[in-house]
């Protein structure tokens, strides 16, 4: 640890939320009451993008033809939970009428963070070739990081799907991994120089430059806060449409609600309408 700084803190979310460790089993049992109330052709499991255990996704289909694909990356830090904790999640989008992909991925310390980005990267690629139309991404924290990785001019995704991006909503997300080096978590994701900077979309140039935006909620850490007006300044300089809005004091697991919500500003947000105001609101 740095003098000056306590990056532990700095990325304690639950330690700040009250009774936040009850959430991971509040998500869970509402993902899988909504799962229940869908019919089998509106719902496919467990899609195979990969050998690995993990590397499986769900598709949520909207009642009629599908205006488009819109994925939904989840966080954990890269080192926890899954694809099955946040299917209620995809209701907005789904209702707007878009297909809706979840993906699991490899957690770490099985895989290292660069590893987990190919992951996703397959992720997209499958379900684009299941889903016509633009494309919009979402993520949130870790998942954040991940989309906006997808962005960047090393992007795993091929160059037919990286054309049909139409937006991306990095909420809570992470874009400098550099101080997660100093962290105890680091014990676990195994981040070294070389990964950090390779891994930080901060660092990249974008390969892919329809519109960004990072969304985080004011009552995060501050942190979070700074990451997020971090990556919309940096990309904004390299010719990238962005947009930084700070969601009244949201924290950083109530920040997610919206999603739920067919027209919330978030969900306008996840479907390529950004807010009006501009980097650093």
């Amino acid at each position: 640890m740095s003098d000056g700084n306590d990056w532990d803190d700095a990325f304690a979310n639950m330690a700040h939320v009250p009774n936040a460790d009850r959430l991971p089993d509040f998500w869970a049992t509402r993902a899988a009451a909504y799962r229940s109330t869908q019919a089998p052709a509106r719902l496919q499991e467990d899609l195979s993008y990969g050998d690995g255990a993990r590397q499986r996704l769900d598709i949520l289909w909207p009642d009629g033809a599908a205006h488009g694909l819109a994925v939904f990356v989840h966080g954990g830090y890269w080192m926890r939970l899954d694809k099955s904790y946040w299917t209620d999640l995809a209701e907005g989008a789904r209702a707007r009428g878009w297909a809706v992909c979840i993906p699991s991925y490899t957690l770490t310390p099985q895989a290292r963070i660069s590893a987990i980005t190919a992951d996703i990267g397959r992720a997209i690629n499958m379900s684009a070739a299941r889903v016509e139309g633009p494309i919009c991404l979402a993520g949130h924290s870790a998942g954040g990081h991940l989309v906006t990785r997808m962005l960047c001019d090393d992007s795993p995704l091929i160059e037919a799907v990286r054309a049909r991006i139409m937006h991306t909503l990095s909420i809570s997300g992470l874009h400098d991994l550099r101080p997660l080096m100093q962290t105890q978590m680091n014990e676990t994701l195994h981040l070294d120089d070389q990964e950090a900077w390779a891994e930080s979309p901060v660092l990249h140039a974008p390969g892919v430059f329809s519109p960004l935006t990072c969304w985080v909620g004011g009552g995060e850490r501050p942190e979070f806060i700074r990451q997020a007006r971090l990556m919309a300044m940096i990309w904004q300089g390299l010719d990238v449409a962005t947009a930084c809005h700070i969601d009244g004091t949201h924290n950083h697991f109530t920040i997610l609600e919206g999603l739920k919500d067919a027209q919330s500003p978030l969900t306008d947000a996840f479907l390529g309408s950004p807010p009006s105001e501009g980097v650093g609101t």
